[in-house]
């Protein structure tokens, strides 16, 4: 069997402060809420998750509230997180945007072919506006504040730091059947990136891995990304990764049933949390896909403790 990711799942970030990061999410970038529920192993925090119109994989950006303080920056990590708009002119709209609203970014400039500019969200988590080249379809959502043809489309490329890719690249290739297609120099000038692509690639199934050996490893806080996640079909995809990493002897987590999706974790050889994660049964399995987020969705086996649950989280409006 030819195995296969098909691309970015979802990417899982840190906030200490769940208020002001619904705001800017929904009210900036202009996202979805498609699930306001607790991270399942510490139900005292919430998980967020923000993606388009029809929370599709691979447009789910989600977070955990946790009260810690800012991320260390370093290698070891994951450093940029790439989300796909329409075109150059959606670069040229989100810039004058971003302008208008004091949020800290970059200009448009060419990063790997692509047009691209970066920016950082208020508690400096880093991101890239990319000009997608149409490749992906759109889904929008009709209450974001962002007109529908401007809206982010979902995520890709990742980029991740490393200070050795030797063992890493092995992974990529040799166990997650990903391909070298490419390499680039880093555009702050700090090491090369080498490219690697899921399934038929385009930006939406990339993992960009930056080399930068002079760099201190990173500690994790706020502002910091927790994992990143890869697309696997269906839960017989997942029995199959979840096989040929044990056939590799690649520790992991097992296959872990997170409701929404199942899921199976295991790290990379610099230390950086990976998933892979079903596309199904998806957001909508407990609530309508109309009125998503809009109140608290847990799944069966927390909801006995709703109570308890709710009375622990702090208001988000």
């Amino acid at each position: 069997m030819d195995l296969q990711l098909t691309g970015i799942h979802h990417l899982t970030a840190i906030t200490a402060n769940a208020k002001e990061n619904l705001h800017f999410y929904t009210q900036v970038l202009g996202m979805r809420l498609v699930k306001k529920t607790v991270n399942q192993d510490d139900t005292t925090a919430y998980h967020l998750f923000y993606a388009d119109g029809q929370a599709t994989p691979g447009t789910d950006l989600t977070f955990f509230d946790w009260p810690v303080g800012r991320e260390g920056r370093g290698t070891h990590s994951v450093s940029r997180t790439g989300l796909r708009v329409a075109g150059r002119d959606s670069l040229v709209w989100w810039k004058a945007r971003f302008d208008g609203l004091k949020v800290d970014a970059g200009d448009v400039v060419e990063i790997d072919g692509r047009a691209s500019f970066d920016f950082e969200d208020g508690e400096g988590q880093r991101f890239r506006l990319i000009d997608d080249g149409g490749l992906a379809p759109s889904h929008p959502w009709d209450g974001s504040p962002v007109p529908a043809e401007q809206q982010i489309k979902g995520l890709g490329p990742i980029v991740l730091s490393v200070p050795d890719i030797t063992n890493t690249e092995l992974v990529l290739t040799r166990v997650m059947n990903m391909t070298a297609v490419r390499r680039y120099a880093s555009p702050d000038g700090n090491g090369e990136v080498h490219v690697f692509q899921m399934g038929e690639g385009g930006p939406a199934a990339e993992l960009h891995v930056a080399v930068q050996s002079g760099l201190p490893a990173a500690r994790q806080g706020a502002g910091a990304v927790h994992h990143v996640a890869f697309r696997a079909p269906d839960e017989a995809a997942l029995h199959a990764w979840t096989e040929r990493l044990q056939g590799f002897r690649l520790p992991s987590s097992g296959e872990v049933e997170r409701f929404y999706f199942r899921s199976l974790y295991f790290r990379e050889p610099n230390g950086i949390l990976f998933e892979i994660a079903t596309d199904g049964p998806g957001f909508a399995v407990d609530e309508p896909l109309e009125t998503l987020g809009e109140s608290l969705s847990l799944p069966p086996f927390l909801e006995h403790r709703r109570v308890e649950i709710e009375a622990r989280l702090k208001p988000l409006v």
